[in-house]
């Protein structure tokens, strides 16, 4: 059996899982970065934490035995992507991609791009008026809207924070993903958002926030992706399942990490 480690934290990550969990060819491991302080349930073994950078990843790959990787992290997860490009490298390993599509603008969408949670904090800082701000962006970023305090948000999160600065006057809702346009619409509407701040993350388990607000006529904060390091680029679990396949049926004919 090939060992596999899946870098996750994603609903892709986790249909993956279940789908190696079922494929005896493969010795699969997930791989959190342990943000989330209880993951949901999945049919791998789990590892949880960092690895030390590119280097300290190299060296888990190599004592592991593993001979292959799959990044099915988040698209803002930039960093972990790079590590995990130029150890797969320095080892010579296949590195398979699974790349989330980004939301488009549609028709009656009131997007403003935005460089960063930072970049936004920053804008709202310059009214005068509150408004309340819906934050759809993970609990990481929630600190730089202190800058802005003159406002009313509402932050939704796995988790609560831990520490830091927050804006003085936010509340929270402790919600796991996915959320429907209904009842997005629904949550808009009761607590009177007139502005919604969101990561473009793609798929579909939040968009329905972003069809609310197109059906509401709401302005959205879209923060830009960062450029994301990548392998071999897939399109979802099922490709993922395809190119280790060809991995598993070609050994050393299969895609390495240095054809990148």
């Amino acid at each position: 059996m090939l060992r596999i480690l899946i870098l996750g934290g994603t609903t892709e990550a986790s249909a993956l899982a279940r789908l190696l969990a079922e494929d005896a060819r493969f010795h699969p491991m997930l791989s959190l970065a342990g943000r989330t302080a209880a993951p949901a349930p999945q049919p791998l073994p789990m590892r949880i934490g960092g690895f030390g950078g590119a280097e300290g990843l190299a060296r888990w790959l190599e004592a592991e035995a593993i001979a292959a990787v799959i990044d099915a992290t988040h698209p803002y997860a930039a960093r972990i992507s790079g590590n995990a490009v130029n150890a797969c490298a320095r080892l010579g390993l296949p590195l398979g991609s699974v790349t989330r599509l980004p939301w488009t603008e549609q028709p009656g969408d009131r997007w403003q791009p935005v460089e960063s949670a930072q970049a936004a904090a920053s804008l709202l800082a310059t009214e005068t008026g509150p408004r309340h701000v819906f934050l759809s962006l993970g609990r990481l970023e929630l600190g730089a809207f202190a800058a802005a305090p003159q406002h009313d948000y509402l932050a939704r999160s796995i988790d609560a924070p831990q520490g830091g600065v927050l804006p003085p006057r936010i509340r929270f809702i402790f919600q796991r993903g996915p959320f429907d346009g209904e009842a997005e619409a629904r949550l808009l509407a009761a607590e009177r958002i007139d502005l919604i701040v969101s990561k473009n993350a793609g798929g579909t388990a939040t968009y329905g926030k972003i069809e609310a607000a197109r059906q509401a006529g709401l302005p959205v904060m879209m923060i830009r992706r960062p450029e994301k390091p990548q392998g071999d680029v897939l399109s979802g679990p099922e490709e993922a399942m395809s190119w280790l396949a060809r991995i598993a049926g070609h050994g050393r004919d299969a895609p390495s990490a240095r054809d990148v």
